[in-house]
Formats: structure tokens, C-alpha cells, sequence
């Protein structure tokens, strides 16, 4: 089965939402005929003498004013020979065709906090920083969200899109997720979750020498009533069963980097087992991390695979290592 490789894009490290922005890209609306036999918004011309590209437009859009000509020249909805011009002067030759789209230039809105990587008919897949949250809680309503944005992005080409939640990554936790597009993509990709995605791996920074150089931790999570912290139950059957797969990529006597394979996704898995094997995920005060080495959640989902809800194509998309989580590792002396 073929696969398809995501972007490759780097991961802001700062514990703190330095909020990158996804780059603006023009859409036009689709041209053609009208329902109802109303006019084309596209109109196409051939040159037939030399003349500059500003007197040709201003001849054949006679019923615009030179300013509402001069703005659609402006906006990029001039083609000549398929090529978009802005320039009032660009020489005209005869045979050459002129395209005009008389429709509003749609441009995607700026992106906090996050980079698209991947968007079709049912899924958007994005890479996110540390700091942005996936969804808002009831408490957090008012804030900047992933979701929020994704919403915004869609309804600018139609405003009846939607978007719809499939999984999430903890506000500090950088790295890809995706969302659904339409709610049968959704219940598709939920109902089969174990079986569409085919790998889920994150890079994890920990405190300490981890001893063994790979291994596998299994538990019972369960989530405390008031503290809303989960936590490892001693007894069998009692909660959610978890099972986490690691490797060490490097370690030193303070750090270790593990690559950090997922068996089953549970809320704050990875934190709670890096806690139960005496390594706390670095940055983790909430799971018994001591460490300030680099200011936010040693945490990053670098690979995400899955089965498209649609095609049923495999869809794989992987990301760097954030540098500051290499920073612990480094020759005494090389700059950060």
C-alpha cells in the first residue's frame, strides 16, 4: 500500500505558545455558468493587437470604473496565459489569452499556534505547538484553540463546514493530530480506531538514566475524583487498560529521549508511565518532573499513520524532534 509522506516542519520549543503562522494562500471561487443562465464570473479574451495589459482591461470591463480595475488587477485575478499578472504595463502581444475572474480573491485566514499539513474532503491533519489547546472545556471557552481556528479556516470557503474532533494532544504536547471534516469520517475513524491507525509515535524527553534500553509498561489508569490526575491502580480490571512501548534514542545521567510507541490511547498515558518507572517526562510538574531544562512538556507526537476513512489509502506524517529537546545532550561548551 502506498504511503504518503507529510510535511516536514520544525516544532516551536518554547514551553509558551510562540504562535508560528500558517502562510496566506489565494483560492479563487469556482468560475463557469451560472444556474439560470446568469454570467460566467470568468471571462476570456484573445489579444489581438499589442497593447499594455491596464487599456486592454479597461476596453473589455468598460462598465467598471479604472479603480475597480486597477483593485481586480491588484487582487490576482488577472491570467495571462494561465499565469496570474498584477502589472498595469505587462505588454500584450496578439494570440495571447486574458482570463479575468471577477469574483473576490478568497485568502485562508492566518493559523496561531499551528501548520496544516494535510486537508481533504474528510480530514485536515496539523501539526500544533506546545501551548495551544486541542478543544476548549467549558472553562476555557474563551480561549484560542485549535478547533476554534480549523472552524474558521473551513467556514471561509463555506460557511456551513464543519469540523469535527477525533482525538487530542495535551496543550503542551506539540506534534500532529488530526480532525474529521464531516461527521461520517468522524464515527468511521473513531469506531475504528485500533485498526485504522497504524502507528502513533511520540519522542519523549525524561529525567534520568533510563536503565533498560527498551521495554513495556502496562497498567490500569484511573482518574482522581478531585485532583482530576490519572493514575496507575494497583488492582487488575480497575480502570482503562494502557500499554506503552519505548526505546532510548540517547540518554545522560539527568536525560533520556525515548521514542514512545502507543498500544492504546489513554488521557495522559505516557506522562502517568514515564512516572510509574521513575522517569517523569520533563517539564511535568503535574506527574513529578523537577526539571526546568527547557521551559515546556518534553512531549512531542512526531508520527501519526492511518488508514484515509475514505480511500482507505495509508496516510503517514512525520515530523522533526524539536531541537530544545536535543539542547540536554549537547557538548559542554556548544551553543544552544
Amino acid at each position: 500500500m502506498q504511503k504518503k509522506q507529510g510535511s516536514r516542519s520544525k516544532s516551536n520549543p518554547s514551553h509558551k505558545p510562540k504562535f508560528s503562522t500558517h502562510k496566506a494562500q489565494s483560492h479563487s471561487l469556482q468560475a463557469g455558468t451560472a444556474k439560470g443562465g446568469q454570467e460566467s464570473s470568468t471571462r476570456q479574451y484573445t489579444v489581438k493587437e499589442p497593447i499594455e495589459l491596464l487599456p486592454f482591461l479597461l476596453e473589455k470591463l468598460s462598465s467598471l470604473g479604472r479603480n475597480a480595475v486597477k483593485a481586480i488587477l491588484a487582487r490576482g485575478q488577472v491570467a495571462v496565459n494561465g499565469k496570474a499578472v498584477t502589472a498595469y504595463n505587462y505588454p500584450l502581444q496578439p494570440e495571447m489569452t486574458v482570463t479575468i475572474n471577477k469574483d473576490k480573491v478568497v485568502e485562508d485566514i492566518p493559523l496561531a499556534g499551528m501548520t496544516i499539513l494535510h486537508e481533504d474532503n474528510d480530514v485536515i491533519v496539523i501539526q500544533k505547538d506546545a501551548g495551544l489547546l486541542s478543544i476548549a472545556t467549558d472553562t476555557q471557552e474563551n480561549q484560542i484553540t485549535a478547533y476554534r481556528q480549523l472552524t474558521a479556516h473551513v467556514r471561509n470557503h463555506d460557511p456551513k463546514a464543519r469540523i469535527f474532533v477525533v482525538h487530542r494532544l495535551d496543550r503542551d504536547t506539540s506534534g500532529v493530530m488530526m480532525f474529521a471534516k464531516n461527521e461520517q469520517a468522524q464515527q468511521h475513524l473513531q469506531n475504528t480506531w485500533q485498526e485504522s491507525v497504524k502507528e502513533r509515535t511520540y519522542v519523549a524527553l525524561v529525567e534520568g538514566m533510563v536503565r533498560k534500553p527498551e521495554g513495556t509498561i502496562s497498567s490500569w489508569l484511573k482518574e482522581h475524583a478531585k485532583s482530576l490526575k490519572m493514575f496507575s491502580t494497583p488492582y487488575p480490571n480497575d480502570g482503562q487498560h494502557a500499554v506503552t512501548h519505548y526505546k532510548t534514542l540517547q540518554a545522560n545521567k539527568s536525560f533520556s529521549l525515548l521514542e514512545v510507541n502507543l498500544e492504546t490511547g489513554r488521557k495522559n498515558q505516557i506522562r502517568v508511565h514515564m512516572q510509574d518507572i521513575g522517569h517523569p517526562v520533563a517539564g511535568d510538574k503535574k506527574y513529578g518532573s523537577k526539571s526546568k531544562e527547557i521551559n515546556r512538556l518534553g512531549l512531542h507526537a512526531r508520527v501519526l499513520a492511518f488508514l484515509h476513512p475514505t480511500t482507505g489509502k495509508l496516510m503517514r506524517f512525520e515530523t522533526h524532534i524539536p531541537k530544545v529537546f536535543l539542547n540536554p545532550f549537547k557538548e559542554p561548551g556548544v551553543k544552544k
